[in-house]
């Protein structure tokens, strides 16, 4: 079996604030045939998150392929643990085609009625953090109140349609847009919305939830960390998950002006690492999957077409222009 043909996307510089194409080149070369223990995947989707924009400034070599997770179908295999027309996950992204072995792929169940690009959106890793913030990090309970920033994002707007699952009394949410605030309302469950741009966050927080909130998960960071302090009662939590504020800052904003409040509050703060609850996905999909059947969850995304727009899908991400999940379609399934 000779080589394929494959096409790749490095990074070329690093950025000094927000990306642009010249940051990224597309490169062809070939992916040499399965040795023994491998397979060979051609990718059908992939993922651009905002986690990547932190690696542009260090975490990702130059001029090499860059990591991503992408769904694909196992096209040649010399592997037991592997057979042609498997659907696997794995992070070798940003690319058309790839060796993998079978410590680097999990092999995807199939479900009635749930498309295989889900497993990059509420069934992937983006559903596991609003799952597992919500339940493991904030430990959400029936009846609490819950503010969720960037919820028209993929983790956002997964999280609120879980915490409606999970019993939350008020959920509120924060977006960029008006657009954006009226699909939280209207099609993703949300009790309330706010666009960010209106005025400063705790008092847009404070009108959306005037009797405050308890849980807190925050996708942004900067003014709405501020204002979400402000907002939580006594004994509530923060799952801090992201910082999309400062991603594309050389200087990071200062912190916020009421910090003390976590101690006066008796707040408790807390990262969210995706990749340290990994043993969370079985139970995501079990409780899950019969909510994507009955309709009751939306796998809420914004796809483009075609390995070319994969630089353009991530830039647009970073943007805002993305509603939902943001996934690059390379191929057909």
């Amino acid at each position: 079996m000779t080589g394929t043909a494959a096409r790749f996307v490095h990074q070329t510089a690093r950025p000094d604030g927000f990306p642009t194409r010249e940051h990224f080149a597309f490169v062809e070369d070939t992916v040499p045939a399965p040795a023994p223990g491998e397979a060979l995947v051609a990718n059908l989707y992939l993922s651009v998150d905002p986690y990547m924009r932190e690696l542009m400034d260090g975490g990702w070599d130059l001029h090499t392929p860059l990591e991503g997770r992408s769904v694909g179908r196992v096209t040649a295999s010399r592997t037991p643990d592997l057979k042609a027309g498997d659907l696997v996950f794995h992070r070798k992204g940003w690319r058309t085609h790839a060796l993998v072995t079978p410590d680097e792929v999990r092999v995807l169940p199939s479900h009635r009625g749930v498309p295989a690009h889900t497993y990059l959106g509420v069934l992937g890793g983006t559903g596991l953090t609003a799952y597992v913030a919500l339940t493991r990090t904030a430990r959400l309970q029936p009846g609490e109140d819950v503010f969720i920033s960037a919820a028209a994002g993929g983790v956002g707007s997964a999280a609120g349609q879980f915490a409606r699952l999970l019993g939350a009394g008020r959920v509120v949410g924060s977006a960029g847009s008006p657009a954006k605030v009226r699909r939280l309302t209207e099609e993703w469950g949300f009790d309330a919305a706010f666009d960010y741009h209106d005025g400063p966050v705790g008092d847009l927080l404070a009108k959306a939830a005037p009797d405050g909130i308890d849980v807190y998960l925050d996708n942004v960071g900067g003014d709405h960390l501020e204002g979400a302090i402000q907002g939580l009662r006594e004994f509530g939590r923060i799952a801090w998950i992201g910082a999309i504020a400062q991603y594309h800052s050389a200087r990071p904003p200062a912190a916020p002006r009421n910090l003390y409040d976590i101690v006066e509050k008796s707040l408790r703060l807390e990262g969210v690492l995706v990749r340290n609850h990994r043993d969370a996905q079985g139970e995501l999909e079990d409780f899950l999957v019969p909510h994507l059947q009955a309709g009751r969850v939306q796998d809420v995304h914004t796809m483009t077409h075609g390995f070319d727009s994969l630089v353009d899908a991530f830039l647009g991400m970073l943007g805002g222009a993305n509603t939902g999940k943001m996934i690059v379609q390379v191929a057909t399934e």
